[in-house]
């Protein structure tokens, strides 16, 4: 198996380093946005100390080679805002609405039903369904849902 450094060379332009090196120091970034602009850094073949192997940045930034096989592919493939930026993740979408949520979350803070102390998880369900808010949601959801609002 050849080495994915070869395959898919960085190159950053003096722009490009210059401002992943600006994102650095400025304000807040997310983490993995972070290792992903320390990746392109330390594979920059176009930078002194750069060119290092996968394997040598996986040790120094924590992360897996197939991380910095990716990141390096999306930047030669695509350019540099791709090779940055969080790709859509798959798995199953919200299926409940925002408007939804709040309506859960204003009926959990309301006054519970006559001959209850309070909300319970179920119950809440239960009265959703009834008030038509959902077709169909489990307790586990709502449980969920409050969790999410504190």
């Amino acid at each position: 198996m050849g080495n994915k450094k070869e395959a898919y060379a960085v190159r950053l332009t003096t722009e490009e380093r210059s401002r992943l090196n600006r994102q650095t120091v400025q304000g807040r970034i997310k983490v993995r946005q972070y290792k992903r602009i320390q990746i392109l850094l330390l594979a920059d073949e176009n930078h002194a100390n750069g060119g290092k192997t996968d394997k040598e940045i996986a040790g120094q930034v924590g992360v897996s080679p197939a991380t910095i096989e990716r990141t390096r592919r999306h930047y030669v493939e695509k350019g540099l805002e791709a090779a940055l930026n969080e790709q859509p993740r798959s798995g199953r979408p919200k299926t409940i609405s925002g408007e939804t949520r709040a309506k859960i979350t204003a009926l959990a803070c309301s006054t519970p039903p006559e001959g209850y102390g309070r909300w319970s998880l179920r119950l809440l369900a239960d009265k959703a369904v009834e008030l038509e808010f959902i077709e169909h949601i489990s307790h586990d959801a709502v449980g969920d849902i409050l969790k999410k609002t504190k």
